[in-house]
């Protein structure tokens, strides 16, 4: 189950349930301890009927955002959670794949998504749009050094990103894994315990629907 107190993540579950979309909720308050570093826990996967299972990070924001009303498009993320999800692709390994889920709660007069794909939950609007995480990783830029943040241009989120739908209606193998990672990442070699600490994490995985 999600975070209570998390009205997006809460949001997006139901959307999940209500779409019968096969999905593990993921208890974030813990973090898994991964060789020598510590990565952010998934808050949800969920396993599409067409093959594989993505990988999902949830990010609540304002539609539009800011003081004014009138920042549209914010997809800020933390460079903990890009390289811990990251990370976690590559520790799953072939028929996983990363997934920033952006889950905008409309309070102006545009939404990020046309009327008829807005989700209603507990009287407020949201527009879930998804991105993978390998194509944020190379289009963010540094958003706050104070923070530790960064971002994707407007303009080219847009490109990138689509309906969660259209991702969870096709097989993950059609999205196949980059390989690469930013430098600023650092290593990325896996011990052979942390790659036998994901194959247990694959192994007892029981997506469900409720």
């Amino acid at each position: 189950m999600a975070k209570r107190d998390n009205h997006y993540e809460l949001a997006f579950e139901e959307y999940l349930r209500l779409r019968k979309y096969p999905y593990v909720a993921v208890d974030e308050k813990r973090r898994s301890l991964v060789g020598a570093s510590s990565l952010k826990s998934l808050d949800f996967i969920i396993s599409p009927v067409l093959g594989g299972s993505w990988l999902v990070d949830v990010k609540g924001r304002h539609f539009p955002a800011g003081k004014t009303g009138k920042q549209y498009w914010k997809n800020w993320s933390t460079r903990d959670d890009l390289r811990s999800l990251w990370r976690w692709e590559r520790l799953f390994g072939e028929r996983f794949a990363g997934l920033f889920v952006f889950a905008y709660q409309v309070i102006g007069d545009r939404a990020p998504l046309p009327a008829e794909q807005l989700f209603e939950f507990r009287d407020a609007l949201y527009g879930f749009i998804g991105i993978r995480v390998t194509d944020y990783a190379r289009h963010c830029r540094p958003l706050s050094a104070a923070w530790n943040t960064i971002m994707v241009p407007s303009s080219e989120f847009r490109q990138l990103a689509a309906p969660v739908d259209w991702f969870f209606d096709q097989s993950v193998d059609l999205f196949p894994a980059d390989e690469s990672s930013p430098s600023w990442f650092g290593d990325e070699n896996f011990s052979r315990q942390e790659a036998e600490l994901a194959e247990k994490v694959r192994s007892n995985l029981l997506p469900t629907t409720a």
